[in-house]
């Protein structure tokens, strides 16, 4: 499965211009590749503002649908969703026939006070693209590794994030980290800008091999890269070396 991120520079709180401009990016990808991986708040940028939520299926998810089914590629991302008077940071997933799935962030953000903004997601969810099994996380998602084990059900990780240029060595360290641990392929996104409060992001999106190692990696400007995954590469690695054979179980208490 080829898949593709897009980094781009945001325009804060500025849905037109960001689809526009992530169209324009997108526009090469088309019949190029499988799946198509955009970072959090793609709409938007990282903000509390949530008066510029969406309902489920609003024009966003429209705008998914419509450049999948067109691109003839599956398209994923986060952006600011309200369901009967509670606001998330959803992470959609669609696919060009039309089907999707969600993601509701785990780990709300509570250093930046996201908790008191936006509501916590209840349900670890995977499912399953071009026989890959993924899995999807979101920005803050990314530091607790229990959220993230690997309980032999999924073989890609997806983390999209606005994570800032202070703490980019923590984001390179931990992708590499959740895709040993869990002998799975891990792809992170990431934007490059400014927000509304005068945040710096640089970017350095990659994509990881189950072993740790940086298949293709962006830099600080606005860029898309995309990789080859091969799941029997993935599954020849496990049999050889059958990390997760031996987790440990747990539970997770809501």
């Amino acid at each position: 499965m080829r898949i593709s991120i897009i980094q781009p520079d945001l325009k804060w709180e500025d849905r037109y211009y960001n689809l526009q401009h992530l169209s324009e990016m997108m526009h090469p990808l088309s019949g190029e590749t499988d799946l198509v991986i955009l970072p959090e708040m793609f709409t938007t940028g990282f903000t509390m503002n949530r008066s510029i939520s969406e309902e489920p299926e609003g024009k966003t998810f429209i705008w998914m649908q419509e450049t999948s089914q067109k691109a003839k590629f599956a398209l994923c991302g986060s952006y600011p969703v309200t369901e009967n008077g509670r606001y998330y940071n959803r992470f959609v997933f669609i696919i060009p026939e039309g089907k999707s799935w969600y993601y509701d962030k785990r780990h709300l953000f509570s250093y930046g006070k996201e908790n008191n903004y936006y509501e916590k997601g209840q349900s670890r969810v995977t499912f399953t693209y071009n026989d890959f099994r993924i899995i999807p996380f979101i920005c803050y998602d990314l530091r607790f590794p229990v959220w993230s084990r690997n309980i032999d059900d999924y073989d890609l990780a997806i983390y999209v994030s606005s994570w800032p240029q202070s703490r980019i060595s923590v984001w390179n360290t931990l992708l590499a980290a959740r895709a040993i641990e869990n002998q799975c392929f891990v792809a992170g996104s990431n934007r490059i800008g400014t927000d509304g409060n005068n945040i710096i992001h640089n970017g350095m999106s990659m994509i990881i091999n189950p072993k740790g190692e940086i298949i293709t990696s962006a830099s600080d400007k606005e860029t898309v890269i995309s990789a080859n995954l091969s799941l029997e590469e993935l599954r020849e690695f496990r049999r050889k070396f059958n990390v997760l054979r031996d987790r440990d179980d747990f539970s997770i208490i809501p």
